[in-house]
């Protein structure tokens, strides 16, 4: 294995897919290292020249990106065997051939690209949004203590990349689990002095089947996260969130308890 800076050329090898339903296959690229690029810059120049190492011209490779600045999430993928953005993919820092993989988790729809609706409908059904509808002005919005604002910003950092997602065992075909990332949002809006308005129904949809309890705790989830929001804590923190919300549905109490 041999590192950029040691060579004058970088060597990818990118699993591709011509359609959903088409075998995958790798396909060898090599393009002209260049000091600070990062694997998104390095596929724009395949998709410039899209010629592989033998020289035969191909496809463009089918990839996903937006901001190039890890914020959107959109360029989620697995490198070297990890999943992670490729934005902040420094090739100096990898070591070559540099092996790029869509994420498995999620169906795939080209080559790189792949089609994340899994998760924004798990967010659709933890109804990840303050209930606010914008027909009237609320005004100023409520205050939150200084202590829980600062714990809520950190989850509010996630940017739906799907890494968490790639990462953690309990999430594959054969499993309908939300994964980490909507049961953290479960906790950020729960805590929200407005978005606690649906707190009890929250609880009862991550109470029910695809929930809390297909987490397996493996842990991965917190470690591969890009932002380092500690998901593992939300998690821990919605256990006994929802343990209080079962003894309030089975007593029938309609008293919120924080």
């Amino acid at each position: 294995m041999v590192t950029a800076t040691e060579t004058k050329k970088v060597k990818f090898e990118i699993l591709r897919q011509d359609t959903p339903e088409s075998t995958p296959y790798f396909e060898k690229f090599e393009v002209n290292y260049r000091p600070n690029m990062n694997v998104i810059s390095a596929l724009m120049e395949i998709r410039q020249n899209p010629v592989n190492v033998d020289g035969k011209a191909t496809s463009p490779v089918t990839w996903d990106m937006n901001c190039l600045e890890e914020v959107c999430g959109a360029c989620s993928m697995v490198i070297n065997g990890r999943p992670r953005q490729s934005c902040s993919a420094l090739i100096d820092q990898l070591t070559q051939p540099i092996q790029l993989a869509p994420m498995k988790t999620f169906p795939v729809i080209r080559d790189l690209q792949v089609d994340r609706s899994r998760m924004f409908d798990s967010l659709k059904k933890v109804k990840a949004w303050v209930p606010i509808d914008g027909s009237y002005d609320l005004g100023e919005g409520p205050r939150m203590p200084e202590r829980k604002r600062q714990w809520a910003y950190e989850l509010s950092k996630c940017m739906t990349c799907g890494v968490c997602l790639e990462a953690c065992p309990n999430v594959n075909s054969g499993s309908n689990f939300m994964g980490p990332a909507p049961l953290s949002q479960v906790r950020l809006f729960n805590a929200h002095p407005t978005g606690s308005m649906n707190k009890d129904e929250r609880l009862n949809t991550i109470m029910g089947d695809g929930g809390l309890a297909n987490c397996g705790n493996a842990q991965n989830c917190v470690v591969a996260c890009p932002k380092g929001i500690p998901l593992t804590t939300s998690i821990a923190a919605l256990n006994r969130d929802t343990t209080v919300q079962m003894f309030k549905d089975f007593f029938g109490s309609d008293r919120m308890v924080d």
